[in-house]
């Protein structure tokens, strides 16, 4: 078997519009691409393909998934070959099928870490943001900074107490070690004598800001001083879920405005990024403490085509600005545009801002000094151009900036402004550039040979399909397509929710309190942990949901993550519970709901593919024969090795009910489903808003999305409870 980790570090490398544009002629719609659709005929595009969901959907045949689904559908191959393709495009050797026991138990371990690491600094998030609302001095100083309650809800900003131990009334257990280990606090071996160090929080009076990945998961912190004092700002160390040279500040919060917005603003500090939304601009992110890298730019590009690098004009922006441009260069294809914002020296984006205006600030975007002037400045920085030997070091310094580019017509364009700079004839300077990337792929070659890796053409793929590093952030860019809700509005200091985590958990299926966790993960055609649960009692794959065109955006061709579970139940336990309790129920449910129900996250879409299977081999069961069954208490003489598959699942709901409840019937059961479907239809219309102009029957889905959605919105309203 092919390890899940090496398919989900595949995919977070792929460029899904890289890969089908080698198949399909694509042109850009908002922030998606359309084609015609290769899987049937027609003479106006239906065909969609997502770079944020990193997905492909054709709303004439309904035909979805991720890259490796696409490959698998357009080629006919199984998956495995499809995985082999795609590895081969991206010059990534694929491991060995077989992954040693030790090996798989090794990265459980670190996948737990990971969950518990998250969840202690989403428990300090929530503390500091408490403090922040009885701490009088505090709220003033963001006051002072222009700033709202309602943006301070969105970014979770808080305050860490002037208290050495303040998270020792946060946590119970001051010496756990994860407090260390998620650079929380602080520990000192123990002097000679003592028992033990002293241990001390790293935060203290500062105003903190919560780092989140684009799943929303509390990774790390940045602290800024109220008053004067060094380091003016404090960042966590590095640790196993946060890598300063892979996050960006203000990612999460900022999704849905880098779409509206089209581009995305990158700063140098959390304040910036505050700062900015604050005036209208969400649409920015921020390093964090780090200079731009490849791994940033390639996460960026996956949210938008369009960057905006702001830096002040003094010399350390102007090697700020440097460091960037080198580091983007792979992704600038002929599609995006990549350019640099000086403002005056005296000026970060935050001050600027305050004080001459949103307005003027949008004037500077305008301005921008674009990448292709931006790489023949930099490349032509210390040369003298009235001089035969200023113009020869010009050009060495330029080719190998110009071989970095993708092949397309900007490099072309580039090139040709180089020789005009250099005095030269445009042939000479493609000859450079010609013997540059031909020393650097026999280079590549050489190394692959004794290394044994992969071919040395993955070297240019990297820059067009978007793989540059050899880490990954485990980021699928599976953002959804609303804004979460930002807390309070106007100046009211008073919090509601969980500032900025999006709110509507009766609408999400049980998903709100690890939001957006394990979207667009269904068994396809790839098999983990020994479950063979893709196909229907038919034989036939499961489809994506009827109601919608497909309630999760990546069933083709996507490992199942097990994402870990909320402590309290969820509407999804409650209808596995039903659905335990009473067996009968599933052959009354439409086929429509059939496939919503099979196409949840793990373990519920394992679940519910498992439990058609089953009742087809056995017939109905009762409650207690289908919990041993999950349990392995009970063997099943048909699939021996799913034996106690849903061990944990089955634990987790009968630990919320005890017994059937006879009073149960299908409508109460379709009632805890509507807003699972309401999920999925928003989802499909999401996407058909985003992608522009399409075809006639893609605009009547859409008009038929809105009706459907309406009317699910209406149907729950009426059934909901009123409390009171």
């Amino acid at each position: 078997m092919i390890p899940p980790s090496f398919i989900q570090d595949l995919l977070a490398r792929t460029d899904i519009a890289d890969v089908v544009g080698k198949f399909v002629t694509l042109k850009k719609a908002g922030i998606n691409y359309k084609g015609l659709c290769p899987f049937h005929g027609e003479k106006s595009p239906s065909f969609v393909v997502s770079p944020s969901r990193q997905t492909y959907h054709c709303f004439g045949c309904g035909v979805h998934g991720n890259a490796i689904g696409f490959l698998m559908e357009f080629g006919g191959t199984g998956f495995v070959d499809a995985v082999k393709d795609l590895a081969q495009m991206q010059g990534m050797p694929v491991p060995d099928d077989n992954v040693r026991p030790e090996e798989r138990e090794r990265q459980k371990q670190i996948k737990e870490k990971q969950v518990s690491l998250t969840d202690v600094m989403a428990k300090a998030a929530h503390h500091w943001k408490q403090q922040l609302k009885s701490t009088p001095r505090a709220v003033n100083y963001l006051k002072g900074r222009g700033l709202t309650g309602e943006i301070a809800a969105r970014f979770a900003l808080g305050y860490a107490p002037d208290n050495w131990r303040g998270l020792a009334s946060v946590f119970p257990k001051y010496d756990d070690p994860l407090l260390v280990e998620s650079g929380l606090v602080i520990a000192h071996d123990p002097d000679p004598g003592e028992s033990e160090g002293k241990r001390y929080d790293r935060f203290r009076d500062r105003i903190m800001f919560p780092i989140r990945n684009p799943q929303g998961d509390v990774i790390g912190f940045g602290g800024r001083v109220l008053d004067k004092g060094e380091p003016k700002y404090l960042n966590s160390p590095e640790t196993p879920v946060f890598i300063k040279g892979r996050e960006l500040y203000g990612l999460y919060e900022g999704r849905a405005a880098l779409r509206n917005k089209g581009y995305a603003i990158v700063t140098e500090g959390y304040m910036d990024v505050v700062a900015l939304a604050q005036w209208g601009f969400g649409n920015a992110v921020a390093t964090l403490g780090t200079a731009c890298t490849a791994d940033h730019a390639q996460k960026l590009f996956r949210f938008t085509d369009q960057v905006v690098f702001s830096f002040d004009g003094d010399a350390a922006g102007r090697r700020a600005a440097g460091r960037a441009l080198e580091a983007t260069l792979p992704y600038a294809t002929d599609t995006r545009r990549i350019s640099f914002l000086f403002l005056p020296a005296e000026h970060d984006p935050d001050s600027y801002i305050r004080e001459f205006g949103a307005e003027a600030f949008e004037q500077c975007i305008k301005q921008a000094v674009p990448l292709s002037r931006q790489v023949l400045e930099h490349a032509g920085a210390d040369c003298d151009m009235d001089s035969a030997e200023g113009r020869a070091r010009l050009l060495v310094q330029a080719i190998p900036l110009l071989a970095q580019f993708p092949e397309g017509a900007l490099q072309g364009l580039i090139a040709d402004e180089l020789a005009q700079m250099a005095r030269t004839a445009p042939e000479e300077v493609r000859r450079r550039l010609a013997e540059h990337l031909q020393k650097a792929q026999q280079k590549a070659a050489g190394r692959d040979r004794y290394s044994g890796g992969a071919a040395s053409g993955g070297q240019r793929s990297a820059g067009a399909g978007g793989a540059s590093s050899g880490n990954w952030d485990g980021d699928f860019g599976d953002i959804p397509a609303f804004e979460p809700d930002g807390g309070t509005g106007g100046d009211d200091w008073t919090y509601s929710g969980d500032g900025g985590e999006p709110s509507g958990g009766d609408e999400s299926g049980g998903q709100s309190s690890r939001p957006y966790q394990g979207r667009g993960q269904q068994q396809g055609g790839y098999q983990q942990g020994g479950f063979h649960g893709g196909t229907r009692r038919d034989g036939k794959p499961w489809k994506p949901w009827k109601g919608g065109s497909g309630s999760r955006w990546q069933s083709r061709g996507s490992p199942v993550e097990q994402r870990p579970l909320p402590q309290a139940a969820t509407p999804l336990d409650r209808i596995a519970w039903v659905l335990v309790s009473h067996s009968e129920f599933w052959e009354q449910l439409p086929s429509a709901t059939h496939d919503l129900l099979c196409d949840q996250p793990a373990p519920y879409g394992e679940f519910f593919r498992w439990l058609d299977r089953i009742l087809l081999d056995q017939g109905l069961l009762n409650a207690d024969d289908l919990l041993k069954l999950m349990r392995g208490d009970a063997a099943d003489p048909e699939h021996p090795e799913e034996t106690g598959h849903f061990q944990t699942l089955a634990r987790r709901v009968t630990q919320f009910v005890d017994v059937p409840d006879n009073k149960d019937t299908v409508e109460e059961l379709m009632n805890l489903i509507r807003p699972i479907e309401l999920v999925a239809l928003r989802e499909e219309l999401d996407l058909l808003t985003q992608s522009g102009e399409l075809s006639e029957a893609a605009e009547a889905r859409k008009m038929e999305l809105v009706r459907l959605t309406l009317a699910m919105k209406l149907e729950i309203s009426r059934r909901r409870p009123i409390s009171g």
